[in-house]
């Protein structure tokens, strides 16, 4: 029997669309949909004619979490449900999330790894995970405090807290709350922005914005980024973008 489609990928102007397609299951984090979101991440991370990525969802729920048939069940690897959350976050270039409808307990991790997310205002964040009597795996929650700092953690896991779109906006889960209706219009715009930049120097920063977690003193961040910057002043897209701001300032003279 052939498997049954959980992740699409397509790309359009050099930004790659990953799509949660497992609308039957809810996108939860089953085992064809995690090793087809893996697949794609590698798909992405071989073409090199892709600048940006999009994770969306179709269907009501944007993701429901840990799926019911295997819950209760002790997987032979456990770790085996976190990879496609594992191939997310390891991607070289920007990564948005565009969501929609409830995120429930392991799917708030497809969000995580992602560099920014936007929501419609239909969307809520729900992760639940000691409702089930299950501890958070899959680094959910260092990624968790990475976005909202420990109270936030803590509210959400501790004491089961739920919260919108725009509780999720003002407290940092997500950058933007946007309507429904807005939602693809505004993501594809801001995937176009970065995806029109250099690639090798997006890769970079993106790369020093995520090492630049781990620095503890101002003075080596400053170092890291000088390295970057005097590499970026050596190649042929600085000269070119700097040509194109003189010859547009010379216009407006």
């Amino acid at each position: 029997m052939a498997t049954r489609t959980a992740v699409t990928l397509s790309v359009e102007e050099r930004v790659a669309w990953i799509t949660l397609v497992d609308v039957g299951r809810r996108n939860s984090t089953n085992e064809v949909l995690v090793e087809q979101l893996t697949q794609a991440c590698a798909a992405v991370r071989a073409d090199r004619g892709v600048h940006a990525v999009v994770l969306r969802a179709e269907g009501p729920v944007f993701s429901a979490g840990g799926d019911l048939d295997s819950l209760g069940t002790r997987p032979a690897d456990p770790t085996a449900v976190y990879r496609g959350f594992a191939a997310l976050a390891a991607l070289p270039v920007p990564t948005l999330a565009a969501v929609h409808g409830p995120t429930i307990g392991a799917g708030v991790n497809f969000i995580l790894p992602c560099d920014v997310v936007v929501a419609g205002r239909s969307a809520t964040f729900d992760p639940r995970f000691l409702d089930l009597a299950i501890h958070p795996g899959g680094g959910h929650l260092w990624r968790l405090e990475q976005r909202l700092g420990r109270q936030g953690a803590a509210a959400l896991i501790l004491f089961g807290e739920s919260i919108s779109a725009a509780e999720a906006q003002r407290c940092g889960l997500i950058w933007k709350c946007v309507a429904d209706d807005d939602l693809l219009e505004v993501v594809s715009a801001m995937a176009a922005r970065a995806a029109g930049r250099p690639r090798e120097l997006v890769r970079r920063t993106k790369s020093v914005l995520s090492l630049s977690r781990a620095l503890t003193e101002p003075a080596m961040a400053a170092s890291l980024e000088q390295v970057a910057q005097d590499w970026s002043v050596r190649q042929p897209d600085h000269a070119e973008a700097v040509r194109r701001v003189r010859d547009g300032v010379r216009r407006v003279r």
